[in-house]
């Protein structure tokens, strides 16, 4: 069948007149073809057509999957090329309801996956200068300190998640094996290891530090981190700890706790550690989810041998 047609010189009815990505109304209701507004006018035949109008008959899958390659040549982000995808098959799947083409040819158009920023991660020097003086901080008694050293020694020597670290209770610890019991996402319960460093500094606060901030409070409370008044401590001012003390380390504005737990899971498949080991530890339901530190990992040794190796 015959339907209306596209310009995609921004002419007309069917274009809009700064050259945006056309989109087809017969009754001005049509969604746009291009969800960002960008012209798709260097995709393949029969969007490639610059001038000539374009049937909607002559459009199908090879020519929408062109369409989307084409901008990923021209280095069009994959949110982007998400975006793109989506508009086509809420336009397409418009123009089916409305009977202007026989079928729907975006059903199989698949969005690119959108890429993974891969995550911030502090060196193993680096994490062992934070830490030490965290421990030197601490040394003169300040429960405050001794509190954010054993956060900080828990976070990275666990990598437990910050709402992991702000549920824990002081039952939840078993000192002498060296573990913690966590409820993770979906209320999964796991036990998780951690080392002697991050054993010690916690001993440390529950004998010094935690007696003097649970006076504070008003009513008792399980809770292992407290706060300066005496309660449960909440994720906020564990972001804002983490924040003060990684941020010069590894040279970003913005980085909260989950830059720890990055950091020991790269450290932990660094020093050997199984895939699956670690999954285990971090509590991720997917084993696609603790890969991204693998490509981590894999960075990271690529630049070591860049710089260490004499025909790198």
């Amino acid at each position: 069948m015959s339907g209306p047609s596209v310009a995609s010189d921004g002419s007309g009815s069917s274009g809009s007149a700064d050259g945006s990505a056309p989109s087809v109304a017969a009754d001005g209701s049509a969604p746009s073809v291009a969800a960002d507004g960008s012209d798709p006018s260097g995709a393949s035949d029969p969007f490639e057509r610059a001038v000539s109008e374009i049937e909607l008959s002559d459009v199908d899958l090879e020519s929408l999957r062109d369409w989307l390659w084409r901008a990923t040549q021209r280095g069009d982000a994959r949110a982007t090329l998400a975006r793109r995808a989506a508009a086509a098959r809420s336009f397409f799947g418009w123009a089916a309801e409305e009977q202007l083409v026989e079928h729907d040819p975006s059903l199989r158009l698949i969005a690119p996956k959108r890429g993974r920023t891969l995550p911030t991660v502090a060196s193993q020097d680096a994490m062992t200068g934070l830490l030490d003086a965290q421990r030197a901080a601490a040394a003169g008694g300040d429960p405050l300190a001794l509190r954010d050293h054993a956060i900080l020694e828990l976070l990275y020597g666990a990598g437990i998640r910050v709402s992991e670290l702000c549920g824990l209770d002081v039952d939840d610890l078993d000192l002498d094996r060296g573990t913690t019991r966590v409820l993770g996402k979906g209320s999964k319960e796991r036990v998780v290891p951690f080392g002697a460093p991050a054993r010690d500094a916690v001993a440390s606060y529950l004998t010094r530090g935690r007696p003097a901030l649970a006076v504070r409070a008003s009513r008792a409370t399980p809770a292992l981190f407290l706060g300066s008044r005496g309660a449960r401590i909440g994720p906020r001012a564990v972001y804002t700890l983490v924040a003060e003390v990684l941020s010069p380390i590894v040279g970003a504005e913005t980085v909260g706790p989950h830059a720890l737990r990055h950091t020991a899971a790269t450290h932990l498949l660094d020093g050997g550690a199984d895939l699956r080991a670690v999954q285990e530890i971090l509590g991720h339901a997917s084993l696609g989810t603790t890969q991204i530190y693998t490509h981590v990992s894999a960075e990271r040794l690529t630049a070591t041998y860049r710089l260490a190796h004499p025909r790198a």
